[in-house]
């Protein structure tokens, strides 16, 4: 009889009753690791003392790591959460600690295969963001199906947030207000707008939209990516395209040609705050780059028939070029620099070549969606995701509304401030997220009413949460504030959702990202809200309208 090595498959040490492993998710690059360590720290030791109110110890169940770019202790990498998670017991109640941005693939391998309770735990800050972490990690949770309950606080020891910690540390579970959550029905939509949405679906079956995705899974996001099996039956489907061919295409643009958009850009008004310091600053040369990313971009978009694409936008491309901020918010934009085809005929003149930033797949059909049916109704199309990054009450006292930070680097076109490229500035992206530098499309949203969306996967079926709000006008000290408490190098709006509080947008989205374009006015807001959602069911999806 042959004799055989076999693994030892004895699992760790159970951990002792009340006592909850607590693990840090972080960023694949440990530039961000480093610099967001402290704010970890401050999170885990104050989650510390809010578990022991109510009896219960944590211990960490992973130590602190030296790197080049300075100490931390967060897992950096997928091969890094493998090793931790062997050293968990599966049973174990378990707390994710979120602080700082986090790559979900990190951790999803483990957490799809422990069976003791899951608590992600995110601070409520704006510079550090662990709630947008948190929120990425809660999304890719639900569409793998994997229950978890979700907490996030200001002060981890007020009242109300220990009243829903000891809810978890009783039943592993947290009860969350969602009573603003309505299930549509295609009854419930009005006849013509009804009609218009079940039209434009029928369209989409007779002639596909075509999704060009530049290598998918960007920073982790597994609930970004649609599976092709969901994805079909809509009448959308993907062409897969590869970063390298963006860069190459990018390689073949012709110096006057990139000159010539620089010169376009100038001629606008945007403001590009450059330098000569590559390493720190933007500088002349970066834009330069950037300008022939958008060319390549635009023309590869032709050359596929893609009726949208996505950027991977960080990882790879990075290494290569200066980020591709200015060229996600120009596409996005119905008045851009003209590209050429060979013949001499401008690349889909007037209009915006919708793009999806982070190659997020369900911003990308969102905004898929939100194109047609806006330029159905006739009004201006121009859309773009951004991230939920954070809120707070107005320190100005213009409104006792609570007020949004929808804040994202990318995507963000021009016509979303009050005076269109004017309005806006291009600054470098921080270096210890680009080293190669880029400029972003920095500006303040105007006043408007809006409609807000998510497209997301949940029990193997696509769902849309969708709902109304307005962006409105802040001074700018206030929305200096706000900059400075955040990114000040991104565009910024301040939203306000209707009949949405900020604990039930927490409770019920399901992503870090959300969608938003402006309407004409209220009652056409209303309107094209239940044309999209129309749009929606007759596609397949599953809609909730949430709030007024």
């Amino acid at each position: 009889m042959s004799a055989y090595t076999l693994p030892d498959l004895k699992p760790p040490d159970a951990v002792p009753t009340q006592t909850a492993l607590l693990i840090a998710n972080g960023d694949l690059r440990d530039t961000a690791n480093a610099v967001c360590w402290a704010a970890q720290q401050e999170l885990e030791a104050d989650a510390a003392k809010a578990f022991a109110t109510h009896g219960w110890s944590i211990r960490r169940a992973h130590g602190e790591r030296e790197t080049d770019a300075g100490p931390h202790g967060f897992i950096n990498s997928q091969a890094c959460g493998r090793e931790v998670f062997a050293t968990i017991h599966p049973d174990a109640p378990l707390v994710v600690a979120e602080a700082v941005w986090q790559y979900s693939h990190h951790l999803l391998p483990g957490l799809l295969r422990h069976r003791g309770p899951i608590l992600i735990l995110a601070n409520w800050s704006g510079t550090w963001p662990g709630l947008v972490g948190a929120l990425n990690l809660r999304g890719s949770l639900t569409k793998a199906g994997r229950e978890y309950a979700l907490l996030w606080g200001e002060d981890f020891a007020d009242e109300g947030f220990l009243a829903k910690l000891k809810q978890w540390c009783e039943t592993g579970r947290i009860e969350h207000d969602e009573s603003h959550v309505k299930a549509v029905a295609v009854n419930d939509i009005p006849q013509a707008e009804r009609e218009l949405g079940e039209a434009l679906a029928a369209e989409l079956q007779n002639k596909h939209a075509i999704m060009g995705v530049f290598d998918e899974g960007c920073m982790g996001m597994f609930n970004a990516i649609i599976p092709d099996h969901l994805l079909h039956p809509t009448g959308v489907f993907k062409e897969r395209l590869s970063q390298s061919a963006l860069y190459y295409a990018m390689t073949q643009v012709p110096d006057a040609e990139a000159q010539a958009v620089r010169d376009w850009y100038d001629a606008q008004g945007i403001d590009f705050k450059t330098g000569s310091d590559e390493a720190t600053e933007l500088t002349d040369a970066q834009v330069f780059e950037q300008c022939k990313m958008y060319i390549a971009a635009a023309r590869l978009a032709d050359d596929f028939g893609c009726d949208l694409i996505g950027i991977q936008y960080q990882q790879g491309l990075k290494d290569l070029a200066p980020a591709s901020d200015l060229v996600e918010g120009t596409l996005n934009c119905s008045v851009r620099p003209p590209v050429k085809r060979a013949d001499g005929s401008v690349i889909r003149e007037g209009e915006p070549i919708t793009h999806f930033n982070e190659v997020d797949e369900c911003a990308g059909l969102d905004g898929l969606i939100t194109q047609r049916v806006w330029s159905a109704m006739g009004m201006q199309a121009d859309n773009t995701l951004h991230d939920l990054r954070w809120g707070d009450p107005d320190a100005s006292g213009t409104t006792n509304e609570y007020v949004w930070v929808f804040e994202i680097s990318g995507s963000v076109p021009p016509t979303h401030f009050a005076e269109g490229w004017k309005g806006a500035s291009s600054e470098r992206q921080p270096p210890m997220y680009f080293r190669l530098g880029g400029g972003t499309v920095k500006g303040i949203s105007k006043a408007g009413e809006i409609v807000w969306s998510r497209i997301y996967v949940e029990g193997d079926a696509l769902h849309m949460d969708i709902g109304r709000g307005k962006a409105i006008d802040l001074p700018l000290e206030e929305t200096q504030r706000r900059w400075d408490s955040t990114t000040p190098q991104w565009p910024i709006m301040h939203g306000v959702t209707y009949g949405v509080s900020r604990d039930q947008m927490m409770a019920k989205h399901q992503s870090n990202h959300i969608q938003v374009v402006y309407a004409d006015d209220a009652d056409t807001a209303d309107r094209a809200l239940a044309a999209k959602a129309a749009m929606a069911l007759a596609m397949g999806i599953k809609v909730n309208r949430c709030g007024d």
